[in-house]
């Protein structure tokens, strides 16, 4: 039996705001679009933000990389998927920004967050119940 992978997947429309002089969306952008489908993927197994704050762990991004394979214009359709691939001591999620209507891969990346207990200000080295819990139940569905 294969495990299931916790993911999650949105279309979005970059707006004429998103774009830089030349018409292709900022390349600070797309962090808004990672974000999103982040937050809809979180979302599934009741681990929002709020969720976060109420368990007493805050989940700071340390690393974020990306690879503009192509540029995305302003106004195309683009799926943003986003894919929980570590979450053990950390929480690794792997992007892919698509082309909605071709399926074109226009984008990847990753960020990786580390829970920090909000009281101790302290980082922790695993994961904490708060979400393995949370995981856990989504994956016994």
């Amino acid at each position: 039996m294969t495990e299931k992978t916790l993911s999650a997947s949105v279309i979005m429309t970059p707006s004429f705001q998103d774009a830089d002089p030349m018409g292709v969306v900022y390349h600070g952008n797309y962090f808004r679009f990672f974000e999103e489908a982040r937050r809809v993927m979180l979302d599934k197994i009741g681990y929002n933000y709020r969720a976060m704050e109420a368990s007493g762990y805050m989940w700071p991004i340390i690393d974020v990389r990306v690879k503009y394979i192509k540029p995305i214009p302003f106004d195309l359709s683009v799926r943003v998927e986003a894919k929980l691939t570590e979450w053990e001591n950390r929480l690794k999620v792997d992007y892919v920004i698509y082309n909605a209507e071709s399926g074109v891969r226009l984008t990847k990346g990753y960020t990786m967050q580390v829970a920090v207990d909000m009281q101790s200000e302290e980082m922790c080295f695993a994961s904490p119940k708060a979400f393995t819990d949370k995981l856990e139940i989504w994956h016994a569905q």
